[in-house]
C-alpha cells in the first residue's frame, strides 16, 4: 500500500476566509506586497461564477499547535494550524475582496482591489473612472458581501439608482435579481486543499512544490524561516518588511535609505541569523527555529521560545539604524561609494553580519573595526568570495570566530582570511588575468576604482577628482557610461 504524505480536504469561500480570519490558516499579513495585478483577480472572480475550476491549494501543517503560543502581540485567536505553500495570490485575493480590505503594491501603496460587476450582462471588469459613473455596474464587489445593508436590501438600491438613469423592465429586474444573487453565493465556490503532514521536512515541501508547480516561483529556506516568523513572531516579519520599504527612498526623518543597498527582508533575515545563531544555512536555522534538537530530533514549545528571542535579539541589533549607516562608513573606507561600484550584495550583507558581531560580539573599537571591515569587504569583493555557494562560504567563515574569545582575536581573525585570500601570487598573477576583461561590472574592475578613489586619483585631461565621478549626489543613471569610460582611460596614469 503506498503512504502518501498529504490528505485531502475540502473548503469554500466563507470557510477559508473565516479561518484566515481567525489566523488558523496562516496566510502573510495583508498588509505586505501583493503582485496580483488587478486582472488577474477579475479573471479568478470570472471563473468562479462561471463554475470553472480555479485550482487547488497546497498547505501544511504546522506542529506544535497544541499549547504553543506567540511571540509578541498578535491580534490572531490562535496559532495557525495551516501554512500556505501554494495559493497564497488567490488566498489574499479572496479575503481582500470579500473582505473589502487594501492591499499593498510592490511600490508600497496601499490600495483596495476594484473589482466591478454588471449584473445585466454578467460580467465583471476592473474598476475605472468610467465604470464608476455607469450605474449599470456594481463598482466593488465587496459591497455584496458586507453585511450591512444585507442582500435583499443591496439588490433594491442597485436598481433603484439603474432606474434614475435607464428604463429597467420587469424581466431586466429579475435578471439582475439572479446575477448578484449568484454573485453573492460565490463565498460557497468549493476550494480543494491538498495538506502536507507536519513531519515532513521543508526541503520535502519545497520539493512537492516544484513537481506540481514548475512555473511557480521555486521556494527557499528564507521563504520557510519568514513564513515561520508571520506564525511565531509576526511582528519581527513586519519590522523586516517596514525597514526594507523604508530603506527605499530618503525619509523626513531618520531611515535606514542608502546609496549602496535596498535590503529585501531576507537578505536581513541572513544577518540576523548569522549574528544571532553563528550560522549561514537557513536550513539548519529552520529546524532549530521550530524547537528542534538537533541531537535527539525532538520539538518542544520551550526550545522554539528560546530561539525566537536569540533571533529577537539580534535582529534588533541588525535593524538598529547606527550599526546601519556606522557600517556604511566602513564600506566607503574601502574606496566604495555607491552601488555602482558594488559587485555583489550578498558580500556587503555578509560584511554587515560580521561588523556586528565585531561591535556588538566583541566589542571593538569603532574606529578599528572600520578598517578592518573595509579590509574584509575590499577582500570579498576583489576576490568574489560568495559568488559561488555563498551560503558554503559564509558558513566557513563564521566557523573559524567559534574559537574567537576578545576583540583583538576577532581583528586577527579576519585579517588572517585576508593575507590567505590576497597574496603576492594574487596580486601578480591573478589579479592582472582577470583585469584583461571588456566586462563593465568585472569585481577587479570595481576594486580597481575604489583604489582610484583612496589614492585621491584625477580624472584623465581634468582637474576633478575621480571620487566626485563616484558619489551619487554628483552622479545620474544616465551618466554611468561615460563615467566608466573616463575612469578606464585614467588607468595608466592613476597607477604611475
Amino acid at each position: 500500500m503506498t503512504i502518501t504524505v498529504f490528505k485531502q480536504a475540502n473548503y469554500d469561500v466563507n470557510g477559508l476566509v473565516t479561518l484566515i480570519g481567525m489566523g488558523q490558516i496562516g496566510l502573510p499579513d495583508i498588509q505586505r506586497p501583493f503582485v496580483w495585478n488587478n486582472i488577474k483577480v477579475r479573471d479568478l472572480f470570472d471563473s468562479m461564477y462561471k463554475g470553472y475550476p480555479v485550482g487547488y491549494l497546497l498547505l501544511w501543517q504546522n506542529a506544535l499547535t497544541e499549547d504553543a503560543k506567540q511571540i509578541g502581540v498578535d491580534e490572531r485567536q490562535r496559532v495557525p494550524s495551516l501554512l500556505i505553500v501554494d495559493g497564497q495570490q488567490r488566498l489574499t485575493s479572496l479575503y481582500a475582496v470579500v473582505r473589502g480590505i487594501k492591499v499593498l503594491r510592490e511600490n508600497f501603496t496601499a490600495e483596495q482591489i476594484g473589482i466591478a460587476f454588471n449584473p445585466l450582462l454578467e460580467k465583471f471588469e476592473v474598476v475605472d473612472a468610467a465604470i464608476r459613473r455607469d450605474k449599470s455596474y456594481i463598482p466593488n464587489i465587496s459591497a455584496a458581501w458586507s453585511p450591512k445593508p444585507g442582500l435583499v436590501p443591496f439588490v433594491n438600491e442597485y436598481i433603484a439608482a439603474l432606474k434614475a438613469t435607464r428604463e429597467v423592465s420587469e424581466e431586466d429586474e429579475q435578471r439582475i435579481n439572479d446575477s448578484i444573487t449568484r454573485l453573492h453565493g460565490l463565498q460557497n465556490f468549493p476550494f480543494t486543499a491538498l495538506e502536507l503532514a507536519s513531519n515532513i521536512s521543508e526541503e520535502d515541501v519545497a520539493d512537492v512544490f516544484v513537481r506540481i508547480n514548475s512555473k511557480g516561483t521555486p521556494l527557499n529556506q528564507a521563504d520557510f524561516l519568514l513564513t515561520l516568523m508571520s506564525v511565531f513572531w509576526d511582528e519581527g516579519r513586519a519590522g523586516l518588511e517596514t525597514f526594507c520599504r523604508q530603506a527605499k527612498a530618503p525619509g523626513t526623518g531618520p531611515s535606514p535609505y542608502t546609496h549602496f543597498v535596498t535590503p529585501a527582508p531576507d537578505q536581513l533575515l541572513r544577518v540576523a541569523v548569522s549574528l544571532g545563531f553563528k550560522r549561514a544555512r537557513l536550513s539548519n536555522v529552520y529546524s532549530i527555529l521550530r524547537g528542534k534538537d538537533l541531537e535527539t530530533g525532538e520539538f518542544t514549545a520551550e526550545r522554539r521560545d528560546q530561539q525566537f528571542a536569540v533571533l529577537k535579539q539580534a535582529q534588533t541589533r541588525v535593524l538598529n539604524l547606527t550599526y546601519w549607516h556606522d557600517f556604511f562608513k566602513a564600506i566607503m573606507l574601502s574606496g566604495h561609494r555607491s552601488s555602482k561600484t558594488i559587485s555583489s550584495q550578498t558580500g556587503l550583507i555578509y560584511a554587515y553580519a560580521f561588523y556586528l558581531i565585531g561591535r556588538c560580539e566583541y566589542g571593538v573599537e569603532e574606529h578599528r573595526l572600520r578598517r578592518a571591515i573595509a579590509r574584509w569587504f575590499f577582500m570579498s569583493s576583489l576576490t568574489a568570495r560568495y559568488s559561488s555557494s555563498p551560503e558554503s562560504a559564509m558558513e566557513f567563515d563564521l566557523a573559524r570566530l567559534r574559537e574567537v574569545k576578545d576583540a583583538e582575536a576577532f581583528v586577527r581573525a579576519l585579517d588572517r582570511v585576508c593575507d590567505e585570500s590576497l597574496t603576492s601570487d594574487f596580486w601578480s598573477i591573478t589579479l592582472p588575468n582577470e583585469l584583461a576583461t571588456s566586462s563593465p561590472r568585472s569585481p577587479s574592475l570595481f576594486a580597481f576604482y575604489a583604489a582610484l578613489v583612496l589614492l585621491d586619483a584625477k580624472v584623465l585631461f581634468s582637474p576633478s577628482k575621480l571620487v566626485t565621478c563616484w558619489t551619487p549626489l554628483c552622479m545620474a543613471t544616465a551618466q554611468r557610461s561615460s563615467v566608466t569610460t573616463c575612469s578606464r582611460r585614467d588607468t595608466s596614469r592613476a597607477s604611475a
